[in-house]
């Protein structure tokens, strides 16, 4: 495995333009390690999505065309 030895500090740009230097393959060893992360999702937040879920089964009518709404912005 290679090893990447940095002792100095790094703005959030240097650092993207850093990895933007590395090989495709390591670049989506990078994303793994940054997405593959255990990530605990708080009850109130998955109790509102599960909310807007039964709502929007309800109710279908309710729910916008992304296409459409895609035009507005």
């Amino acid at each position: 495995m290679d090893t990447i030895k940095l002792n100095i500090d790094l703005s959030l740009s240097q650092l993207i333009e850093a990895v933007k230097q590395l090989s495709p393959k390591d670049r989506l060893k990078i994303n793994d390690a940054i997405w593959n992360e255990d990530v605990e999702i708080p009850i109130e937040h998955q109790k509102i999505v599960l909310d807007r879920i039964s709502k929007s089964e309800t109710n279908p009518e309710r729910l916008l065309d992304w296409d459409e709404v895609s035009k507005t912005l």
